[in-house]
């Protein structure tokens, strides 16, 4: 085409200087025939007549249409479009209503080098029980009551150059304290990995081959689980407060995952990980898992993300755990241009698990219940609640335990959940309704409730308030409700209502779950002694000086044996079996 360019040019300019040249002559004729000339003029009828600058133009107009006609029949035909072949995998539908993914249609920057990611994510709650102590529990999400909280800053981006690539992401605010909490792996051994890793939500690095399938990418260090569908970040959901099928699941892995991507819209994704979310493995054995995400139509994503092999019961040697999760997304309404409701989708996640190993007596000497994935089954070193208390360790068994010895009661993990999205003013609003139900015997995926400072590592060494025995039930459902108002694709502002029941006490009511201090303090302050009980003057029950579960009030109360040394009696919890909260929220992602 750039030929008949050229000769388009070339006609054109030979045209225009034909126009001059002839318009000069004309003038030239017309000013011999104003001067006088006594030259005779021909008159001869035979004379053929001169074409006018006009037609000559025109003539060679012609010409070019022509040539143009004839290099575009010369010229080969554009092969037809299609998919190509390597381009990245779900480039081609547009993904951003599915819950668990940002709604970013766009990058505010982007770079050959860098692409960055800014995240910003302010709560304020207000949980209608009140806790004095401001602690709330049960929550990976919401942890403070009546008041505006930095739940994540998140400073951070993609870096890609040659195949290689790194991406960060840090978490400034309370996921930087609430995530670690939750994971007593960094309890074992020396260095102290909890501080090195707990101000990133991921922190990888990786190759990407380009030119296989639709691309495979192999990376190493701490990244995103999405068990239970739900995104770690708040913004890319549909809801704030997760139900307990996700709330209970990791959100994170740390390890080394490979990402195969056959078809655009077929990925899998296998782990190898040092265990269930954590940052180190509780025991020797590390854990294995996987991803597959299939996504047949622009209105459909289905995910199965499955896990097992590890040993993930802190101080537990040889208990392992098996877990699926499952999930499917619809978009069953998509009007973009409507100005009332655009668009309409609804989530259903299932999941189911359970945990497996014989009784035995630990390394360090504790004693450890076995447990089946396949209801009651005998085992002749099972003691059952014959093991209330032992006091030569911080162990605790719950006396309401339901198991005989000899016996490996069932623990295991059954649950679900529903959500459905409405999109409308061009998806400036949207409203989400959902919940779902769990039921964790065993309470192993249950988050322990902060009670005397109680954490994943102080529980998994015998929680005296909340105890997490092979049996003891855990029952619990919820419901939420919704409301977005997203003005620009980079910021969200959410309302949102939830109401959480258990069927054991497991929310902080208004006396709240901390202790009174040694100092007296009215409201509490944490003194750091949750593997033991707390007498009401700050005072904690020391296992030396008690031989049974039935002596620790007598302890504190200063009675029986150990009349004559009071403690204010006996401090409990106020925890409740309801939970009801509202909380505001502002979140920014660039």
């Amino acid at each position: 085409m750039r030929r008949y360019h050229a000769k388009f040019y070339v006609a054109n300019g030979l045209a225009f200087f034909l126009c001059l040249a002839t318009a000069g002559m004309s003038a030239s004729a017309q000013t011999t025939q104003t001067a006088p000339s006594s030259a005779p003029t021909s008159t001869s009828s035979d004379a053929k007549p001169q074409p006018t600058a006009e037609e000559q133009i025109a003539t060679l107009k012609a010409r070019v249409d022509q040539l143009e006609k004839t290099e575009k029949a010369l010229a080969p035909a554009d092969p037809p479009a299609g998919p190509d072949p390597h381009a990245p995998a779900f480039s081609d539908w547009d993904w951003t209503w599915l819950n668990g993914n940002p709604r970013n249609k766009d990058v505010a920057f982007d770079s050959s080098f860098f692409t960055p990611e800014l995240r910003a994510d302010i709560t304020y709650t207000y949980d209608f029980n009140h806790p004095m102590d401001d602690s709330m529990s049960g929550s990976s999400e919401l942890f403070r009551d009546d008041e505006i909280q930095i739940e994540q800053l998140g400073l951070g981006g993609d870096i890609h150059h040659d195949h290689a690539h790194i991406r960060f992401m840090t978490q400034f605010g309370m996921y930087s304290t609430a995530t670690v909490r939750n994971d007593p792996s960094y309890s074992k051994g020396q260095w102290d990995i909890a501080n090195a890793d707990r101000y990133f939500s991921e922190m990888y690095g990786g190759y990407q081959i380009t030119n296989k399938m639709h691309g495979i990418n192999i990376d190493a260090g701490i990244f995103m689980s999405y068990v239970g569908l739900f995104s770690y970040y708040n913004f890319d959901n549909w809801a704030y407060q997760p139900s307990y099928v996700s709330s209970n699941t990791p959100w994170f892995f740390e390890g080394i995952r490979l990402q195969f991507f056959p078809t655009m819209h077929l990925k899998i994704e296998p782990w190898i990980i040092n265990g269930w979310q954590s940052y180190g493995s509780s025991n020797a054995r590390k854990g294995l898992g996987g991803q597959i995400k299939w996504t047949p139509y622009s209105w459909m994503n289905i995910i199965s993300n499955n896990y097992g092999l590890g040993h993930d019961d802190f101080t537990i040697p040889g208990r392992g755990r098996l877990h699926t999760d499952n999930s499917i997304e619809i978009k069953y309404y998509d009007k973009p241009m409507s100005t009332g409701i655009d668009k309409m989708a609804f989530s259903v996640t299932a999941d189911a698990g359970c945990e497996f190993g014989k009784s035995q007596t630990s390394p360090a000497g504790w004693y450890q219940q076995g447990v089946s994935c396949h209801g009651n089954t005998k085992d002749p070193n099972s003691l059952g609640s014959a093991a209330q208390f032992s006091p030569s360790a911080t162990y605790y068994v719950d006396p309401a335990a339901n198991f005989a010895p000899g016996v490996n009661p069932k623990q295991s993990m059954v649950g679900y959940m529903v959500y459905n999205r409405f999109w409308w003013h061009k998806d400036h609003d949207a409203i989400t309704i959902g919940g779902g139900q769990l039921n964790n015997p065993g309470r192993y995926l249950a988050l322990v409730p902060a009670i005397n400072g109680e954490t994943a590592t102080s529980d998994a060494l015998g929680s005296p308030y909340w105890p997490g025995n092979p049996s003891d039930p855990f029952k619990a459902w919820d419901n939420s409700y919704t409301y977005d108002f997203m003005p620009v694709e980079w910021l969200t502002w959410r309302f949102e209502y939830d109401y959480r029941h258990a069927n054991v006490p497991y929310w902080a009511g208004h006396g709240g779950s901390t202790p009174p201090s040694a100092l007296g303090s009215p409201t509490g302050v944490n003194n750091g002694s949750p593997t033991l009980f707390a007498c009401n003057d700050g005072t904690s029950v020391p296992t030396t000086s008690v031989a049974n579960y039935t002596q620790v009030s007598a302890y504190c109360a200063g009675t029986g044996i150990f009349a004559g040394s009071p403690h204010g009696g006996l401090w409990q919890p106020d925890m409740r079996k309801d939970e009801q909260l509202i909380d505001i929220d502002l979140m920014v992602k660039f």
